[in-house]
């Protein structure tokens, strides 16, 4: 079976549900083999050193072979200067070996960034150097507002059963300003693997259960995947790759998150 795709907010973009990140330190085989499972959304990190060796031979691979405009790579910049944020973009289309990147992750941002850098990530995709501009940010009250001003093209917000804000705060209000949504830390930081950390009674779900827990809300449209190798990528994508969650486990995620959050939600 093959990871299933979609239409990505209003960028034109089909991208598979499934993300995948350059900072867990897989080997080119990993990235090559979840293409081939159907995922083709890859994120980068411009202060990444080392471990992002193997993503920028995968690149390279696909870029030679013909293969480029089926993936969506986004590269996340840390910086929040402009002219620093130039360096680190130009520095990556070069180490990549891209003319352009699909998506401009600006990260990690706890309001509205400065004009200065909104300013640039337009001009950028004004001269075709981004296709799309994104945002990353832990502070889920800015994520509607920037929506509404219709300039940012996508979202990276955290969202699992432990931290299901976003269930309140953005899901009810974005469907008809239609932004992409993707979402991080699907484990809580692996605390829903610990098995010490559960209910009495209750086992731990497994890294796919959390992804499957995330992918039951449609509004997502990517939920991103931390794998090491390839044993890890095959275990998840077949968990992934069931029908979706029945209410029982939803039910059972919802009560392991709510004892993991350990106080009252504020609705």
């Amino acid at each position: 079976m093959m990871i299933e795709k979609r239409m990505f907010g209003k960028t034109g973009f089909e991208v598979s549900r499934i993300g995948i990140s350059s900072s867990f330190g897989a080997n080119s085989a990993v990235y090559e083999e979840a293409f081939e499972r159907g995922c083709n959304y890859f994120t980068w990190g411009t202060f990444i050193k080392g471990r992002s060796t193997e993503f920028k031979g995968f690149i390279k691979h696909m870029v030679t072979a013909g293969k480029r405009e089926k993936l969506f790579i986004g590269v996340l910049s840390y910086s929040h200067s402009a002219f620093l944020g130039n360096r680190f973009l130009i520095s990556a289309l070069r180490q990549l070996g891209l003319e352009y990147i699909d998506g401009l992750i600006l990260g990690y941002y706890s309001k509205k960034p400065s004009k200065s850098i909104v300013d640039w990530a337009l001009e950028l995709k004004r001269q075709g150097t981004v296709r799309a501009i994104g945002l990353t940010t832990h502070n889920r009250s800015v994520v509607v507002p920037l929506a509404q001003e219709g300039i940012l093209d996508f979202f990276h917000i955290r969202y699992n059963a432990v931290h299901r804000g976003a269930e309140y705060d953005i899901f009810p209000y974005i469907e008809e300003m239609a932004p992409g949504l993707v979402t991080f830390t699907a484990t809580s930081w692996r605390q829903l693997l610990a098995e010490k950390k559960m209910p009495p009674g209750i086992s731990a779900p497994s890294a796919a259960d959390c992804y499957r827990y995330v992918l039951s809300r449609p509004e997502v449209d990517v939920c991103m995947m931390g794998v090491r190798n390839n044993e890890m990528l095959r275990e998840n994508l077949q968990a992934i790759e069931k029908e979706p969650m029945t209410s029982e486990e939803l039910e059972k995620m919802r009560m392991i998150g709510d004892h993991l959050y350990g106080k009252p939600r504020v609705t």
